[in-house]
């Protein structure tokens, strides 16, 4: 058994083994919130210069070539290719995230501007480093497009894993506790409310690389709370997923699914005391 004494070594040793091919988790985590900031200067600086803006681009391209480092043997290219294969994806991922932003500001009533929806919604914050990890994840790079959705997890209670494939105009509100499993695919158009689960069935290693979660298509709403799950499950364009429901099977295009529960409203004077009622704690 390991004593106080000896526990120095032997996180060392296991330090040594380890550490070889791993990205530093607080880079990546830098990063991330670094590349939001240089599409959105606003939510750090009242005042942005152009040559600022491209300052931080280049210092950008520096730090991503640097956190890639410790992968260059596992990269499927050169670091300095991939840096430039990512970067110009930045343009379209800016793109689909203003048309986010947008849907953001032209569905919630409570949205006042785009503004707003991309300083403080951590519905949008956690898209935006999705869209950012899901390029990386194209590009087969290990580690770190999952070190970044799962710091926006931390930060928002909000779990898209970055595998999966999620169309234009995405929303989520309020968030907590939203999960999206990595072979779920999401079209356009898509509305999400919190408690939301897009997961499979059952969990086996023997799943692994199968479609194991569902398909949303076009112009989709999935209320509070629903959990919808299988990887054969299809929502079909149109539909209206109402709060709580529980599915495992498809539905087809222009369907309205609901769970009916029934509540009861009573006088507590009429009560007695010996009257079961079923409250849970």
């Amino acid at each position: 058994m390991t004593t106080l004494k000896d526990l120095p070594k032997e996180i060392f040793e296991q330090y040594n083994k380890l550490k070889k091919g791993i990205p530093s988790i607080i880079k990546a985590q830098q990063f991330a919130d670094n590349l939001i900031n240089f599409l959105f200067p606003f939510k750090t600086d009242r005042k942005c210069t152009l040559p600022l803006i491209e300052l931080r681009l280049a210092q950008l391209q520096i730090d991503f070539k640097d956190l890639l480092n410790p992968l260059e043997e596992s990269l499927d290219d050169n670091i300095s290719n991939i840096a430039d294969k990512f970067f110009e994806k930045i343009p379209y991922i800016y793109s689909s995230l203003l048309k986010d932003a947008q849907l953001f500001l032209d569905f919630d009533p409570a949205a006042r501007s785009i503004e707003s929806v991309i300083l403080y919604y951590p519905g949008f914050y956690s898209i935006a480093i999705y869209r950012l990890a899901h390029e990386l994840y194209n590009l087969n790079i290990p580690y770190i497009p999952r070190m970044m959705t799962e710091y926006a997890h931390s930060k928002t209670g909000i779990d898209i894993h970055p595998a999966a494939k999620i169309g234009e105009h995405f929303f989520i509100d309020h968030g907590t506790g939203v999960v999206i499993g990595e072979t779920t695919e999401i079209g356009n158009n898509v509305k999400i409310y919190q408690g939301v689960t897009l997961g499979a069935l059952y969990v086996e290693k023997s799943l692994k690389g199968k479609k194991r979660h569902p398909t949303i298509e076009d112009n989709v709403i999935i209320y509070a709370g629903s959990t919808i799950l299988g990887g054969d499950t299809v929502i079909g364009h149109d539909s209206i997923i109402g709060g709580n429901v529980w599915l495992t099977k498809s539905v087809p295009p222009f369907s309205i699914v609901y769970h009916e529960s029934k509540v009861i409203i009573r006088d507590s004077k009429q009560y007695k005391d010996n009257e079961p009622i079923n409250f849970v704690i």
